[in-house]
């Protein structure tokens, strides 16, 4: 009878050290997205770094923080990507106070990151298009399709309402001595290259970590530090004994998931096919026109897909056991977030493609609403799914929507190609960057296309998550 209680201590101190481990701060996928981003941001700020040294003397250009803030930066990044990783289960019950003002710090200091590498990259990219010749920053210096433009303009009556729209000159004007700060040289060519790739890892990363440290803020001490430290010590000795004898095993059970992954890699080809032909198109203004419709009809036919997809995942989860109380805010807040720059360019795309007189921007006007339904479909049965599992001994050998989340997964992968290679330069839209202009148009892709890359890079992760885990059937305890 005395080891009854001694038994129900043990166990309240266990359930105690199994509740405190329930903060995860990211998935272990998600911590190698971190660290993933981090080498591209590191890189980003290593070049940078380099091309200040080929920058001349004797302009105004030529100050030493150009160097001191990519080298401090890039030494931010790597200890905070060393912090975020080894601190996936960080608890503090002492100094407090000093830990929350640290770890909002780091959240201010991640937000200020994102914020300047916009900044500059925005003001880099619309240097790209001053014309030397008239000294003025304009349209006409970088896009091959100017002409096509210029000449549907001319087919318009001069007394309809859009020829006027058509013939408004966009670009600014007047003296640009900051001409003189733009990317030239070795180094300095090669970082304006790299960047439309490696810009948006710095501002991805920035997300990650600036969401994963408002969570620990978030979930600092919230239990009581004497009664419940002593418990938690406790149990990790019973523990230690347990996880001695348990050998550390893993493995990819792949069983219902072939069809899905093998469609989607058909689909991931094809896209990237596509891809390089509107690359090889747009260099040649005789077939630009052309190569905005390819792209558009690929992206159309790619979000019918995975929407149908979505659609029929929610139907093929909704037996599964369902955990309202299974915590994801980490995952909820990045995902949404994320969405928002999803929602950000489709709308203005939508409203671009609306007020232009052009004969191909229907098409583009329902790519981007379909884009909007696409990711609204998926974010729903994302966070539907994550937090289903199976009950049955049936369920667990059918494995209902295995085959779509799989599917999802892959063709997940070539949006975000789509996004990081087509979608991340002004100059690849035509239609939009001469109904918003230079500034706007350029201004709102650096804003949102970091963050739907972004989207796309999380889904997967959010994916991987629900194709690992929905699928077995967990103990009662947990």
């Amino acid at each position: 009878m005395a080891a009854q209680p001694q038994l129900a201590a043990k166990r309240l101190s266990l359930g105690f050290a199994l509740a405190a481990r329930t903060h995860h701060y990211g998935s272990f996928y998600l911590r190698m997205g971190a660290v993933a981003f981090g080498i591209g941001s590191m890189i980003y700020s290593g070049l940078e770094f380099g091309q200040y040294w080929e920058l001349e003397r004797n302009t105004n250009c030529h100050n030493v923080l150009l160097a001191l803030t990519p080298a401090t930066r890039m030494a931010f990044i790597f200890i905070q990507m060393y912090f975020i990783f080894l601190n996936n289960e960080m608890k503090v019950y002492k100094h407090k106070i000093v830990a929350r003002f640290g770890l909002m710090h780091m959240v201010g200091t991640n937000l200020s990151v994102w914020l300047n590498v916009l900044v500059q990259e925005t003001k880099h990219e619309i240097l790209t298009f001053y014309d030397p010749e008239i000294k003025t920053i304009g349209l006409s210096h970088r896009l091959a399709f100017q002409k096509a433009f210029a000449s549907l303009a001319t087919e318009v009556p001069p007394s309809h309402p859009a020829a006027a729209h058509l013939r408004v000159p966009r670009g600014l004007k007047g003296p640009h001595h900051i001409f003189e700060c733009r990317r030239t040289n070795i180094m300095g060519s090669l970082v304006q290259d790299a960047s439309p790739f490696l810009f948006p890892c710095t501002i991805e990363y920035s997300l990650i970590c600036a969401a994963i440290l408002y969570v620990m803020w978030k979930n600092i001490s919230k239990y009581p530090s004497k009664d419940v430290a002593a418990a938690i010590a406790k149990a990790r000795l019973l523990e230690g004994l347990a996880y001695k004898k348990s050998p550390h095993l893993y493995s990819v059970d792949c069983a219902r998931a072939h069809k899905g992954l093998f469609f989607g890699i058909l689909v991931l080809v094809l896209t990237i096919i596509s891809l390089i032909l509107f690359f090889v198109l747009i260099s040649r203004k005789e077939y630009a026109t052309l190569a905005v419709v390819e792209v558009n009809v690929c992206e159309l036919a790619l979000y019918a897909m995975t929407t149908l997809a979505s659609l029929a995942g929610m139907v093929c989860v909704r037996n599964l056991k369902y955990d309202g109380t299974r915590n994801l805010e980490l995952d909820n807040i990045l995902l949404v977030g994320a969405q928002t720059g999803m929602f950000i360019y489709g709308t203005f795309t939508i409203i671009g493609g609306h007020f232009t007189i052009e004969k191909n921007t229907i098409l583009i006007l329902i790519t981007a609403l379909s884009s909007l339904v696409q990711t609204t479909c998926q974010t729903m049965f994302i966070l539907d799914a994550s937090r289903r599992s199976a009950k049955t001994p049936e369920q667990l050998r059918k494995k209902p929507g295995r085959e779509i989340v799989t599917f999802l997964l892959v063709t997940n992968l070539a949006m975000w190609a789509i996004n990081t290679l087509e979608k991340s330069r002004a100059e690849s839209h035509p239609v939009q960057l001469h109904f918003y202009g230079l500034w706007a148009w350029t201004i709102i892709t650096h804003v949102s296309m970091p963050l739907a890359i972004f989207y796309r890079f999380h889904s997967t992760v959010c994916l991987c998550e629900i194709w690992k885990r929905a699928y077995k059937m967990k103990p009662a305890y947990m």
